[in-house]
Parts: structure tokens; sequence; C-alpha cells
């Protein structure tokens, strides 16, 4: 049974393990979590698919280590475990780049801590199995100079050095990029925040959905308070209240109706928006909303979910917004889906690319799909984003944001 109060995996920091095959990375995997985690074995290519265990590492706190396929891999299907393993970059916050000492610094590893490097990935060398060739401080040393990166010595076999690299991770996870705050910012300690929570038929008995917990236990952090009620309750908990609330933050789905029980003069805004400020670039999703106005009858759209979930007859992804669209295009969109991990390469053929919230993604990941997206030319919007824009409610769900200001600002001039 899961733990309801368990870290979610896109709250962790994702640390993944690189390099060769048969250079010790399943092997470092296991010393580092101290279990079996990843299958090992002198056969090269033993790792086929990305390996994920979470775990807590003090005091970094919650983190989950990835086992990744020899980069180095041979064949038509060594060639798929190579793109996973590359895929794995797009969500990683800290590298580990394994070198096998027996072999050395090669050309490869200077490709692979290359290709690292222009993702802006903190990255720390390991180098494994000096229990069969030490290394000398001289090499290490050249070795330091050549990565431009923290080198450590290790036999993931015996364990030795595995508590001096967990130390080096801990230093260099204090390079990596701290996620915006979902609410934490529009608010003052004191403040009371409402939280309007329909009943969604999607979320176990018992269980509010993710975004929701998240955005509660930010409020709480930052010293507010906050009252949650369901839409057709939000009018009288609104005038129950001895003082106005902050800000107003509701589901999407009851926008319209929320949008009309909240005085105009109190802000509000939806979940997805604020994962969309969290997670990505607020501004490059306002842009993608206006996309809708040229879309045509025919035209193909992607809809894309970073997780997968069994799907409710009313789903917003496949049923409500796909209605919506259609509604206002006047006439059938071609439309494509997508989730999990996959998202097609080529978008091109899509005229939009609506994302959900992505709370199920970390912001490395959940940027790096927005910068695919800008790339290739492709308006991409979240939900939230579109479902203001489509009931008419457009500027004022973005009114708490700064960065929308400046947005709609260059929109009159």
């Amino acid at each position: 049974m899961s733990n309801l109060n368990a870290t979610p995996s896109a709250s962790r920091i994702q640390i993944a393990i690189f390099g060769r095959r048969n250079a010790g990375k399943s092997s470092l995997m296991n010393a580092l979590t101290n279990q079996q985690i990843a299958l090992v074995s002198e056969e090269p290519g033993t790792t086929t698919d990305p390996v994920f265990k979470s775990m807590e590492l003090l005091p970094l706190g919650p983190v989950v280590f990835i086992d990744t396929a020899g980069l180095d891999d041979i064949g038509a299907l060594g060639e798929l475990r190579i793109k996973r393993s590359y895929d794995v970059l797009d969500r990683t916050d800290l590298a580990l780049l394994v070198i096998d000492c027996q072999i050395g610094l090669t050309e490869f590893e200077t490709k692979l801590t290359q290709v690292i490097r222009q993702k802006n990935i903190p990255t720390v060398a390991v180098i494994n199995k000096v229990d069969l060739k030490p290394l000398s401080l001289e090499q290490k040393q050249k070795w330091q100079e050549q990565l431009q990166m923290d080198v450590v010595e290790i036999s993931a076999s015996s364990g030795t050095g595995i508590s001096q690299l967990k130390t080096a991770l801990i230093r260099n996870a204090q390079r990596i990029e701290e996620e915006p705050f979902l609410v934490g910012d529009l608010i003052h300690p004191g403040d009371l925040a409402i939280l309007v929570i329909p009943i969604d038929k999607a979320a176990p008995k018992g269980r509010l959905i993710l975004p929701q917990q998240q955005v509660i236990r930010d409020i709480l952090e930052h010293d507010g308070t906050a009252v949650v009620t369901k839409e057709y309750e939000l009018k009288e908990t609104l005038e129950n209240l001895k003082r106005p609330p902050a800000i107003v933050i509701t589901d999407s789905q009851v926008f319209l109706k929320v949008a009309a029980d909240t005085p105009r003069e109190i802000p509000l805004t939806s979940f997805s928006i604020l994962f969309a400020r969290q997670k990505g670039d607020l501004a490059q999703l306002m842009a993608g909303a206006g996309a809708v106005e040229t879309l045509q009858p025919g035209d193909q759209v992607l809809i894309a979910e970073g997780c997968t979930h069994h799907r409710q007859s009313d789903d917003i992804g496949t049923v409500k917004i796909p209605r919506w669209l259609r509604q206002t295009v006047g006439g059938e969109l071609n439309f494509t889906w997508s989730s999990g991990q996959s998202l097609p390469e080529d978008l091109n053929r899509f005229k939009l690319v609506i994302h959900c919230g992505g709370c199920m993604l970390n912001r490395r990941e959940m940027m790096s799909r927005l910068t695919m997206a800008k790339n290739q030319a492709i308006p991409i919007v979240n939900y939230g984003v579109l479902i203001a824009y489509l009931q008419g409610i457009f500027p004022r769900a973005l009114e708490p944001f700064p960065e929308a200001e400046a947005f709609f600002e260059s929109k009159l001039h």
C-alpha cells in the first residue's frame, strides 16, 4: 500500500547515473541505496530500462536514484536503450558520471560530459573499481581539470568511497535550481486562502488529488490558513468569513461557477495555473492560449499528460477539453493523446499542444517539454490557462501573477 504522506516523485531530487556498459552503474545504485535494487552482472548491457528508487538521503531529504542503460550500447535494441537513457537527462537534477578505472577517461566520457553540461546539470564524476586499479593522485587531479567537476574514487562492490560520494552529492545539490513557490509568494503570514475542490471521481475515496495536497502544504509552510470548500458551498463560505481571503484557488473545471460567486476584488486563479507557473514558463503558456484563435476544423491537436490514470466518462483531457475546443472552432479537430513519459519528439504536425498541470513532472522535465515546443515554434498551453481562456475569464485568472501583468502590457503595445 502506498503511503499518502510519501513525498511525490516530482518533488524529489532526481539523481541519475550515466556511463558506459559494465562501468558499475547498477552496483553503484545498489551501494547508494544499500539495497539490491538493480540487477548486476558482468555481462554488458544487463540494465535495459531505467530503474528508479526513491529514498531519503540526509541531509538532502527525499531523492530518486535512477540507474540507466549503458550509453555505448550496440545494435538496434541498444539504440533504443540509449535513447531512453538520454531521455532521463530531461528530468535529472544531479548526474553521476561513472568511469571504469580500468578503462580510464576516454573521448566517450568527454562527449557525454559535454551533453550533460549543455543541460546545465550539476555532475559528479565517479571513478569506480579502484580496488582493481587504484587511481594515482596525479591522475585524479588531471581528470578533475579535464572534467571540471568533483571526482570521487569508489569501489561499488566493496562500498569503499560511498560515504565520500554522498558528501559530494550533498555539496553539488546546492547548485540545483529550486522550484518557485506554488502560492507562497502570493500570500502573507496570517492570510486566508480558499480552495474550491469539487469531489473528483478520479481521486480514490478519502483522498485529495496531488495538486490540492501540494497547494495546501505550501500555504501552511508560509504561515497561511487554507479553507477548503466545494463549489456549491463557496458563496456561503465567503459570507461566513470575518475577513476576505487573500486569494481563491479553484479546480479549473468549475472556473465559471467559482468566478460568478467570488467578488471581483478577490484574486482568483486555479490549481493548474499555479502549477503552470511553478513547473514551467507561464508567459509561454499564456501565449499558447491565443493559438486557439488560429485553429481551423481538421487541425491536429496534441493533448499531453505527465501521468497515467483511469479515465472517467467526463475526463478533462479526453472529453471536456476536446468538446470545448470543437465548440470554439465550430468543427471537428483531430486529437492525439500522450501520457506518462512519452511525448512525440516531432511536434510539427500539431497546431497546438495542450499539457496538463504537470504535477507528476519535476520542473526540469516540464521545462524540457516547453523548450521542445518553443524550438519547433509550436504553441503550447496547459489545462488551467486554456480553460480560463475558453471560458472568458483569462485576464482575471492570471491577475494574481506579476509576470502576467508584463504579458498583458506587451499585448497592448
